[in-house]
């Protein structure tokens, strides 16, 4: 080979390694994570003993679903709310979130682990427990390059001091900053993990090096694998031990006291739990998973038809329905023959309501309530419900009319013994009883809508709507179908909250010198409800999901 080729190509082979050696660094620092930044990849390096461990998702994509919703004001609140945390968090310091954290953060999963009892300072001395838990936050790194110059200029900050340790060949960097230290440490280059107390990230890097973890602890790896369906999930939380971590966390109040045997008895139920919320078109969604002991769990569950939701009008802003209210009681009755003081309750109760009334509690409240139930709030302007704008009303489905029929005359001969005037009126074509006060008008009503079908209201004129049923009903009106429309079916009955007129009323309510505050009033009216229900497909399995439905967003 020609001496000047020999000179030419080794320069260039030498550069050509030293450009590929560059090529790969870049694309090992620019490479995916795998599954470090999953909730199941943070778990893997969680000690095993975390009580509870919430894991928040940090994709642009999930949290800019929120910008879909909210009057401008709302949206201008939450920006300015998130804009004072990023200042607060990075104060004196030259480092912005959204440019020297947010590129490389890749989901961050916050344990809480039991407190860990400090060192005795001297021989023999007494070791007093730690009353706080240990936070351990698990940062996935998504990209390595940008976490690179973070690091960088975390190191040129001026307030900020550091030291160095090794722990089995781990480095440890402890950061003081206005007398507060943070310890950190990075494992595989993949994973950032942070704690106030240095014990806690040592017990990550035993995790970390082979000693069990969150990830494989009993109950925690199916809600880690499934975790909650839910679409573009912003967070979600994992429980595994519910009895242990309700009874761990009890004991670090000063004030707590041991839970009972029948409570703990109670939590044990309960084997673990999942929860996620997320943001679909409705708006936010929560689900909660919960899987129960069957052979611990007195809970029954039983699916509503939903069918008295129509009974009430379409001014109902507020709604509670459910199943079987007699088999509930018969439950708590049983329940509490291990609760001495729950049992003294249901025993007084009996008694008085026997004495004042002559009412079977068991026979004459509950008996007849079998079937499906629903309690409301119903605006109202009209008698002296315009002093408060609404009333109330409780409607029953029942197998047992005759039961009821007579439970009703007592308490029509109570009312007449208080002095009320008892009266009967004729609306829709359906017979109503009145408890009157002079000069102010029914006070109560009741009556029967159908064959099987009994009303209570607070207020006349919420009677006379109920029986009349002239207009829309509330199963019917655009708000309701939007807040409860998405929610799971079959469910045992819903909760429904109608925000509008509740934010009306507590405008109404609040006083001239204390108005609603600006800031509230704008997150208020961005919201068109509130629908919760729960369902079970089996009795090892129980389910919530509440849908917070937002308004679209408003122009500017």
């Amino acid at each position: 080979m020609p001496e000047s080729k020999s000179k030419f190509l080794v320069p260039a082979i030498s550069t050509a390694i030293v450009v590929a050696g560059g090529i790969a660094v870049y694309m090992y620092l620019k490479s995916p994570t795998g599954d470090s930044s999953s909730p199941l990849g943070s778990a893997k390096v969680v000690p095993a003993n975390a009580l509870i461990a919430t894991y928040i998702n940090t994709d642009d994509q999930s949290w800019n679903q929120l910008r879909q919703f909210g009057n401008p004001q709302a949206q201008q609140l939450i920006t300015k709310s998130l804009e004072n945390v990023n200042k607060e968090l990075l104060s004196d310091s030259n480092i912005s979130y959204e440019t020297d954290i947010k590129p490389w953060v890749g989901g961050v999963m916050i344990a809480v682990l039991p407190p860990t009892a400090p060192t005795p300072t001297q021989p023999n001395a007494p070791i007093k427990p730690k009353q706080e838990p240990n936070i351990l936050l698990v940062v996935g790194i998504k990209d390595k390059l940008s976490a690179l110059n973070f690091s960088k200029k975390l190191k040129e900050q001026k307030n900020l001091q550091t030291e160095e340790s090794d722990y089995k060949g781990q480095k440890i960097i402890a950061s003081k900053n206005k007398g507060k230290s943070t310890y950190t440490t990075v494992l595989n280059n993949s994973q950032l993990l942070l704690a106030p107390e240095k014990q806690a990230l040592e017990k990550a890097i035993d995790t970390y090096k082979g000693e069990p973890s969150f990830a494989t602890k009993e109950g925690a790896s199916s809600i880690l694998s499934k975790g909650v369906d839910i679409k573009n999930s912003l967070a979600q939380i994992y429980v595994p031990d519910y009895a242990n971590m309700a009874q761990q966390l009890t004991a670090l109040s000063p004030q707590a006291r041991p839970l009972p045997p029948q409570t703990l008895a109670q939590l044990k139920q309960v084997k673990s739990m999942v929860a996620g919320i997320g943001v679909d078109d409705a708006g936010l969604r929560l689900k909660a998973v919960v899987n129960l002991d069957p052979q611990l769990s007195k809970f029954q569950y039983q699916t509503t038809p939903a069918k008295i939701v129509g009974q009430f009008p379409s001014d109902t802003f507020a709604l509670v329905t459910g199943q079987n209210i007699n088999r509930s009681w018969q439950t708590l009755v049983e329940q509490s023959k291990d609760y001495p003081e729950l049992k003294q309750v249901v025993e007084q109760t009996r008694g008085q309501l026997q004495q004042f009334a002559n009412l079977d509690l068991d026979k004459d409240i509950f008996g007849w309530m079998n079937q499906e139930f629903a309690l409301g709030a119903v605006k109202s302007s009209q008698g002296w419900l315009a002093n408060v704008g609404f009333g109330g009303a409780i409607i029953f489905d029942t197998s047992d009319r005759k039961t009821a029929e007579a439970t009703f005359t007592k308490l029509d001969d109570l009312a007449k013994k208080q002095s009320l005037n008892v009266a009967q009126k004729s609306i829709g074509g359906k017979n109503i009883t009145e408890w009157q006060i002079p000069q102010q008008g029914a006070l109560v009503a009741h009556g029967w809508l159908d064959q099987d079908t009994v009303f209570l209201a607070i207020g006349g004129p919420v009677g006379e709507t109920l029986a009349d049923k002239k207009g829309q009903s509330l199963d019917n009106t655009d708000t309701f179908k939007s807040v409860t429309g998405s929610l799971q079916k079959p469910n045992a009955g819903y909760f429904y909250l109608d925000m509008d007129n509740t934010t009306s009323l507590i405008t109404r309510f609040a006083t001239a010198g204390q108005p609603l505050p600006p800031d509230a009033s704008a997150i208020l009216s961005s919201i068109r409800g509130i629908g919760v229900t729960v369902n079970s497909p089996d009795k090892s399995t129980s389910q919530m999901e509440m849908l917070l439905s937002l308004k679209p967003a408003t122009a500017k």
